[in-house]
């Protein structure tokens, strides 16, 4: 069943284009997250199911009902914000029930629905508290709390959990996303860690500069981004994107020139129009790339510039002879390797990197991925 449907959204703010041409259908008991670079749209995208900002053109429906032009109050949804938004005079009972009061609910529905918030998020004990003496992870619950006696019909969340630190975000993850099992709601959430979405989302939404680049599960769109946009976005450490030209072009297979590297030979590509010397992108996942002697379709040599031991994991960053391309699309020698495990290493110290061309994706001319899908779990 459909719990949110948009259609040719359009957002223009002055002649600045913020919504392009949105189109997208969240089903009953979703949990969507909404992920992109700062300035995507992503919030004024959640404002415009909120309802806090007007579209320009196209329509919103909530459960089929129309609400293009509907006010915040009667669309059915209840919004937690950054910033708890809580009122210091007010105890965490009153907080929570603040919007059934202002309803004029009978005063037995507000005692219930606030109990009965209470109970979900493990908070009955503060309900006699000020927020002042509350944490900042029981504060953000406190939030949730509010929007959960209204019982609306969608959640939405803008970036709830960007106040807290490390430790709490983790175990707030772990709680939302309880509580979308407990409740089995409808939840729309912007968020700019990656970590956040690929965790809790069971679609994740990427943005780029006012439009959808990409809809789909967690880990579909890490095996198998749409683009080089979405491939550079998703991913911690980044993907490696090497610079490459196109020498042969036979049927579904490409010859692919990568300086520093042997010539890479890639089968089965899409049916799309390429050219000897068209300018391509190799990319290649951090975790993909193996350190030693062991034998790959691709190798070169690098050096250490510097490691991060992490625990359960070992990230070098080595300086290779293939030349990698950044955000800005500038050239550089610096190459990330993620390896499992704690290994030893030295800065300074030189490693002859190798990959599998089944682990390689290739990007045509316009950035879209040529290469064949993947499988979403790999060992």
């Amino acid at each position: 069943m459909k719990s949110v449907e948009l259609t040719n959204v359009e957002k223009h703010y002055s002649g600045f284009h913020a919504l392009k041409d949105i189109n997208l259908t969240i089903e009953k008991g979703e949990f969507i997250v909404m992920v992109g670079p700062s300035g995507c749209g992503k919030s004024t995208l959640l404002k415009t199911i909120a309802g806090l900002e007007t579209v320009t053109s196209g329509t919103l429906t909530i459960n089929g009902r129309d609400v293009t032009k509907e006010e915040p109050g009667d669309r059915g949804i209840a919004m937690v914000f950054q910033s708890y938004a809580l009122y210091p005079h007010m105890t965490v009972g009153e907080n929570m029930g603040f919007g059934l009061k202002m309803a004029k609910r009978p005063r037995a529905e507000i005692d219930a629905a606030v109990k009965r918030a209470a109970e979900i998020l493990r908070i009955t004990e503060q309900l006699d508290k000020r927020p002042k003496q509350l944490s900042g992870g029981q504060r953000q619950r406190v939030a949730i709390g509010r929007a959960i006696t209204r019982s609306p019909e969608v959640f939405l969340f803008d970036e709830p959990l960007s106040n807290l630190d490390a430790a709490l975000r983790t175990q707030m993850r772990v709680e939302l996303s309880t509580l979308h099992a407990e409740l089995g709601s409808t939840m729309i959430y912007v968020t700019h860690d990656q970590v956040e979405a690929m965790t809790m989302a069971s679609r994740i939404v990427v943005l780029n500069k006012g439009a959808i680049e990409q809809v789909g599960s967690p880990l579909e769109l890490y095996a198998n981004p749409i683009n080089h946009f979405v491939a550079g976005f998703l991913g911690a450490p980044r993907m490696n994107f090497f610079e490459g030209r196109i020498v042969t072009v036979s049927g579904g297979r490409v010859s692919v020139t990568v300086e520093g590297l042997p010539e890479l030979q890639f089968a089965d590509i899409a049916d799309v129009k390429l050219s000897v010397g068209d300018k391509v992108k190799v990319g290649v996942r951090p975790e993909r790339l193996k350190t030693g002697e062991q034998t790959g379709d691709a190798s070169f040599d690098a050096k250490i510039r510097l490691i991060e031991h992490l625990g359960r994991e070992t990230i070098l960053h080595v300086d290779g002879s293939p030349v990698v391309t950044t955000g800005s699309d500038t050239g550089t020698q610096n190459i990330t390797v993620q390896l499992g495990d704690v290994v030893a290493f030295s800065n300074g110290q030189s490693v002859k990197v190798n990959f599998d061309l089944s682990d390689a994706y290739l990007f045509g001319p316009d950035g879209k991925t040529i290469t064949p899908a993947k499988a979403a779990t790999r060992t």
